[in-house]
């Protein structure tokens, strides 16, 4: 590895251009010739619009070097024609909207190899393109190694994705159908949320589709409530003696009958995905080292933490009907939810947004760096510059985040780590910190094939309490002075 040959977009990465570099290498790109290494001989660039495409391949491949395609499945086959009659084997598109998706998967069912590229790379790196088109950018760019290619999960997985996200649009919209009936009961002084926690449940819905129907005694209407619900049936029946209007009657019907046919939706997409998730194959991860854990034990009688977990908690109401904590497991190869502040959605945004497969992240700091979050580093002459926030957009990134807030009042060894960090950090930045720290422990799961075990509160504590003694010693070290325990001075 150390003698490995880096790339052009390695090099300049290492550190910040000076500005008299930064006007070099644009005015070197500019040229015809920048004489810069070649990395992608065979590279065309592609400027991605909506009704069509702007396509631009070496000067040497064709008359016509850049050329006009539609967005229509017939010229992307004709797009793709003329590329491999140039001789093209690489085309780097820009992440723009969603206009470059069906282009990218026609290329590649082509044979041809996509990269698709984040526009912040180009717009960091010096010189402009205001006399140059932007394919042709593009493409002298990507000639030269100037690039970096996004992370794509696999087809399958793609697909799989794309029917999760659509869940959630879903019971997104089933949540705010659920607002507007309590919005329309409050209209009409019906104050059920004051008896009922979830107006969405059992009792709640059976309350409000009678009255949908037209039933308006408050008695009987308090009479649907479940045994299982603390108020008694006179306190929700006083909280049901409303107004009646007929305007918010007719809205809360209409509002009722699109919740229904949310939930018919949702039952009929849940019935697909486990027919693909059936369909998808077991993973089975190699058992590597030891358990991910601290490496030095704590001897039985002094550990007071919690016991390892042996039961998950189970799935939140809005999980599908089948069993998706096992199907997760057996596809990921590790049951992710032993980890505190990992529960099912966290697992399921894991293998929907990545795949089983971790190894295009070569390290764990690769794949928190590609979540954003890791703060961004200027390194110049060895010494950090420039610290400053990475803002990247990634779902599993927020679901890790909102995994690492549950942990405030958690009695584990993560719990403690929490809440050390809180004390030092703001509470953002705690989050962000103990977000990461639970993406390295699934990245560890999921490659090493190892084990989470919960070492309990008092580890961590006594963990702590080491790393401040050394601190002391070494700073009473420096000084010239040592420490000697209380119970020493006082005998």
């Amino acid at each position: 590895m150390a003698n490995r040959k880096i790339s052009t977009f390695e090099r300049l990465q290492r550190g910040k251009l000076s500005r008299k570099q930064c006007k070099e290498l644009g005015r070197r790109l500019q040229s015809p010739n920048p004489g810069l290494e070649i990395i992608h001989r065979n590279a065309a660039g592609i400027d991605v619009g909506s009704g069509s495409h702007f396509v631009a391949v070496p000067p040497d491949r064709d008359v016509q070097a850049i050329r006009e395609f539609g967005s229509w499945t017939a010229a992307l086959h004709e797009l793709t024609a003329w590329l491999k009659s140039c001789a093209i084997d690489t085309v780097v598109v820009q992440a723009t909207g969603v206009y470059w998706v069906v282009l990218s998967d026609v290329l590649e069912g082509a044979g041809l190899k996509v990269w698709v590229v984040n526009a912040q790379g180009t717009k960091n790196l010096p010189g402009r393109k205001s006399d140059v088109q932007e394919c042709e950018w593009l493409r002298k760019l990507h000639t030269y190694g100037l690039l970096r290619n996004s992370y794509r999960p696999p087809e399958e997985i793609r697909g799989l994705r794309d029917l999760w996200r659509l869940r959630e649009r879903l019971v997104a919209d089933a949540g705010r159908a659920v607002q507007q009936m309590q919005k329309a009961l409050t209209g009409m002084n019906l104050q059920l949320t004051n008896a009922l926690s979830d107006i969405s449940g059992v009792s709640g819905m059976a309350i409000i589709r009678a009255i949908v129907g037209g039933e308006r005694d408050p008695w009987k209407l308090a009479q649907l409530r479940q045994p299982g619900v603390r108020a008694s049936e006179a306190e929700i029946a006083e909280n049901l003696r409303g107004t009646w209007r007929e305007e918010l009657l007719f809205e809360l019907r209409q509002v009722v009958a699109h919740y229904d046919f949310l939930g018919k939706q949702v039952v009929e997409l849940d019935q697909l995905l486990e027919k693909r998730m059936a369909a998808m194959p077991s993973r089975e991860v190699a058992t590597k080292g030891s358990p991910v854990a601290e490496k030095e034990e704590v001897p039985e009688g002094k550990r007071r933490g919690r016991k390892p977990k042996t039961k998950v908690k189970p799935p939140p109401k809005n999980a599908p009907a089948f069993d998706i904590g096992r199907e997760l497991t057996r596809l990921l190869g590790v049951d992710l939810r032993t980890i505190d502040g990992v529960n099912i959605h966290i697992a399921q945004t894991v293998y929907t947004e990545v795949g089983p497969d971790l190894s295009a992240f070569p390290t764990e700091g690769n794949f928190t760096s590609w979540l954003g979050l890791t703060p961004m580093r200027s390194v110049s002459g060895g010494k950090v510059i420039k610290h400053e926030k990475k803002r990247v957009k990634n779902r599993l990134a927020d679901a890790l985040r909102m995994g690492a807030s549950t942990l405030e009042r958690s009695q584990s060894y993560l719990g403690a780590r929490f809440r050390y960090l809180k004390a030092r950090l703001d509470g953002r930045r705690a989050v962000k910190a103990m977000a990461r720290y639970l993406a390295c422990l699934i990245y560890r799961l999921m490659t090493k094939g190892q084990a989470w075990i919960d070492r309990g509160e008092a580890y961590f504590e006594q963990k702590k309490a080491e790393r401040e003694l050394r601190t002391l010693q070494n700073r009473a070290q420096k000084m010239g002075l040592q420490l000697v325990p209380l119970a020493t001075v006082n005998a």
